[in-house]
């Protein structure tokens, strides 16, 4: 199914983003640099990070088929993460990076306690995890039922060249990568939409619309409207939370500064606009070309053939070479997610819980030395957990990850975006809150595991839902329950726990106002940091997409492809090669008008 030159371009790929820990090195001078690029990264490079690590591997196979089997319903999710990003822009992303701290859960303490610190430190290093190990799992399994690639090999060459990448280059060479790889992305799904749209079986935008099935466009024109309603509204709260929590503040402690912050959150969500409204279109072309992907995909024929919806349509119409790309694109979902998460762990357990316990005089120079350390150690614990979870390959990756979401993230997000909007709350409201999520989250997943046999402890009906939901209506009907019945208990019993914030220690009282008097204050780069590195930026980064770009024209005239085909190659050159030019361009003309000063 790959040709000789698709693999040459999936093995390329791996070396350029292995060569990257090299080439951001230089960037690391302390313990700040490493895990937050020492809070001079410039907008187009962390709004670029926080997009790319909002999505994994799954929006081209679990969530690709959701749009197979349901249509643009799916778009919901990604269109709560713009929406998310937009509230980044107007009120949070700013105000995140005005906390001035190194990692997230230095905030946690600053806002709640050491024990809350703590407390939020274990739970998110285990969930950070079982998020990878997912994201992992489902790419091997996926590769290997598609494309016939080894399992183990698969997970372990993925894992591997994201730690090497993440220990050597540290939060440079992640949130580097993680532009380059967005670029990767934008520019191969557009090359397989435009194609899947215009496929002589579908007929353009109209004929899609006329092809695939009515619900598919009308998502209420369904016996279920209820329970679709409700998931659209469930999939934009949850999104929209979780892109605006503590936890979040990471995307944006590594910009410049305010301004920068601002300017990342509404890149973010720009790109995630676009993404939505492209990315399902392929998948829907697919339901129209081909009703039965199992045929096609036998391997996966027991499983969910329509995951491979996506790559579908990438066989069915990309030119000779082209689909190593959209494998690449594939592979750059899930390691930018990956690389961003082992890099915040990392940083995570180095300073709020080895420096404080073992190592309260160490020196950034040490600390540095014990981030690389465990920087490896959590990514081969991550590439353990892949293994382990393979047992889920009888899952579909779909509701993994939505259901894992809404019962498991939730719950720990809840305080941690409340404790940002109101001061009045004792320190162990934040931790409580936790419990009662997780409480609320097993009573909900035994109930979905009696198959929504919920009298009469919930009355289905209470919602809009059918008594007789069943397959995956039962299953978005679970995952409405969890959102909204997380958000409301865990606001209910925090706000309730406000009750008793007179009882606090005046320690404690000191300690919040300072948290929020320095989050209302504004970055001042040049006397807070001196020094910028916007230009270095820049023309690194550059001539990497340049590099790029010059490997996919060489490309284009090197196999052997029909006009059509080369064209596809050299829009592909073209739109890597000139994001690269135009910011090495700005970059030296920065430097010649502003040695000393000035943002990129």
């Amino acid at each position: 199914m790959l040709s000789f030159w698709d693999y040459g371009v999936v093995a390329f790929y791996f070396a350029f983003m292995f060569g990257m820990g090299f080439v951001f090195r230089s960037f690391n001078k302390d313990a700040s640099d490493y895990f937050r690029g020492g809070g001079s990264m410039v907008w187009w490079m962390v709004g670029a990070s926080a997009f790319m690590t909002q999505f994994s591997a799954w929006t081209f196979t679990g969530a690709a088929s959701k749009a197979y089997n349901d249509g643009i319903l799916v778009a919901a999710i990604f269109i709560g993460n713009a929406l998310g990003y937009f509230l980044n822009y107007l009120w949070f992303s700013h105000r995140f990076r005005r906390l001035r701290v190194v990692t997230v859960m230095e905030a946690v303490r600053d806002r709640y306690g050491a024990a809350n610190e703590q407390v939020f430190t274990w739970l998110q290093m285990p969930i950070s995890v079982v998020y990878a190990g997912i994201w992992l799992n489902g790419l091997a399994i996926f590769m290997a039922a598609v494309f016939g690639f080894d399992l183990r090999a698969t997970m372990l060459v993925t894992g591997l060249v994201v730690v090497f990448m993440s220990v050597t280059g540290g939060s440079w060479a992640v949130v580097a990568s993680d532009f380059v790889q967005a670029m990767i992305i934008f520019v191969i799904t557009l090359v397989v939409t435009f194609l899947a749209v215009n496929h002589p079986d579908v007929g353009g935008l109209g004929g899609l619309m006329d092809k695939v099935p009515d619900t598919h466009i009308n998502v209420l024109a369904n016996e279920h409207s209820g329970v679709i309603l409700f998931w659209i509204i469930a999939a934009l709260f949850a999104q929209i939370i979780k892109t605006n929590s503590l936890l979040e503040s990471y995307r944006y402690l590594c910009a410049k500064d305010d301004s920068n912050a601002r300017k990342a959150a509404l890149l973010a969500c720009g790109l995630m606009m676009i993404g939505s409204c492209i990315w399902f279109l392929a998948p829907m072309a697919a339901r129209v070309i081909q009703p039965d992907l199992g045929s096609v995909f036998p391997n996966l024929a027991e499983k969910n053939p329509s995951e491979a919806a996506f790559i579908f349509m990438g066989i069915e119409t990309l030119p000779m070479g082209m689909l190593g790309l959209l494998v690449c694109g594939i592979f750059a979902a899930t390691m930018s997610s990956m690389d961003s998460g082992l890099n915040r762990n990392a940083g995570i357990f180095v300073k709020n819980f080895y420096k404080p316990f073992f190592a309260k005089n160490a020196d950034d120079k040490s600390l540095l030395i014990v981030g690389k350390v465990v920087s490896t150690i959590f990514g081969c614990i991550i590439i353990a957990a892949a293994l382990f979870l393979n047992s889920l390959k009888d899952l579909d990756l779909f509701n993994i990850m939505i259901l894992f979401g809404s019962l498991i993230t939730i719950p720990y997000t809840m305080p941690l975006i409340l404790g940002l909007i109101t001061r009045k709350a004792p320190s162990w409201a934040a931790w409580t809150t936790v419990v009662v999520g997780f409480v609320l989250s097993v009573l909900i997943s035994g109930l979905a595991l009696g198959a929504l046999e919920l009298s009469p402890v919930v009355k289905p009906e209470w919602f809009g839902f059918p008594s007789d939901l069943a397959g995956s209506r039962s299953k978005d009907a679970v995952y409405i329950l969890s959102v909204f019945g997380n958000v409301l208990i865990c606001t209910l019993w925090y706000l309730g726990c406000c009750l008793f914030h007179k009882f606090s220690s005046p320690a404690y009282r000191e300690r919040v106002d300072q948290f929020f008097e320095r989050m209302n204050t504004p970055v001042d780069y040049a006397s807070e940091h001196g020094d910028h590195s916007d230009h270095k930026q820049g023309m690194t980064l550059g001539r990497l997409c340049q590099i790029y770009g010059v490997f996919i024209l060489f490309l284009g005239v090197i196999v052997p492809n029909p006009v059509g085909g080369r064209l596809a190659f050299l829009f592909c050159a073209l739109f890597m090669g000139g994001v690269g030019t135009a910011l090495d361009f700005r970059a030296r003309k920065g430097r010649n008008q502003s040695p000393q000063g000035g943002s990129s």
